[in-house]
């Protein structure tokens, strides 16, 4: 069972998801939450293992609500959930740890995937979202950034041809366990692979580091 914590400060969009949710049997929404507050409050105490969360809610964003979940220990896996697709939030939200960035218009059988993937240890962008990341991100190569740069991309190590097969596949969202199957090596080989990848591109997350290798053209994430 799938443990789910809802974060929305709409509550017809909560019971919307709810109801949406619990047509899977392996999901559970265990709580519900209007702000970021709750969320960090509520965490502790009902351990989820995922957090849907949206970014625009009162009195603590969805983006410092991720910042303080990352501090704590054993933090669920989030999937920010919202009608924002500006490039800032995108960014903001990566950096700050998403493992998925859905828009509210996604059909319900990409949401349930990107939980799953999710849960597996994947990490997952819509295209459409992949896409204003992308573009901002190529913005910021000739021109003063408004908001912080992803990464330092400067003298990065150039990546092995097995390091790029393991990039293409986590592009796809695959977790470790996947990609040692897919490419017929041990998940801890897989996971060496992934932590080598994310030190060359100094990324942060694995998102992070399939957006940066998307701006070097080292793979596409063109719809």
């Amino acid at each position: 069972m799938v443990r789910i914590l809802l974060a929305d400060d709409h509550p017809i969009v909560r019971e919307g998801l709810r109801t949406l949710l619990e047509t899977q049997p392996e999901f559970e929404v265990v709580a519900e939450c209007a702000n970021g507050e709750e969320v960090l409050r509520m965490t502790p105490r009902v351990q989820p293992d995922i957090l849907l969360l949206d970014l625009e809610m009162p009195v603590m964003d969805g983006v410092e609500t991720i910042r303080r979940l990352r501090q704590q220990p054993d933090s669920p896996r989030i999937i920010v959930f919202t009608a924002f697709d500006d490039d800032e939030r995108i960014i903001y939200a990566i950096q700050a740890g998403a493992n998925g960035y859905m828009l509210k218009d996604a059909p319900r059988e990409e949401i349930f995937r990107a939980i799953h993937v999710a849960m597996e240890g994947g990490s997952l962008l819509q295209p459409v979202v992949a896409s204003k990341l992308l573009l901002h991100m190529g913005q910021q190569r000739n021109a003063t950034p408004s908001i912080p740069p992803l990464a330092h991309l400067a003298h990065v190590e150039d990546l092995t041809e097995r390091e790029l097969e393991v990039l293409r596949l986590l592009a796809q969202g695959m977790p470790n366990k996947e990609i040692a199957s897919t490419l017929v090596i041990t998940e801890r080989t897989a996971k060496f692979h992934v932590s080598s990848i994310m030190s060359k591109l100094g990324a942060t997350n694995r998102t992070e580091a399939v957006a940066l290798a998307a701006q070097r053209g080292l793979i596409s994430l063109r719809a």
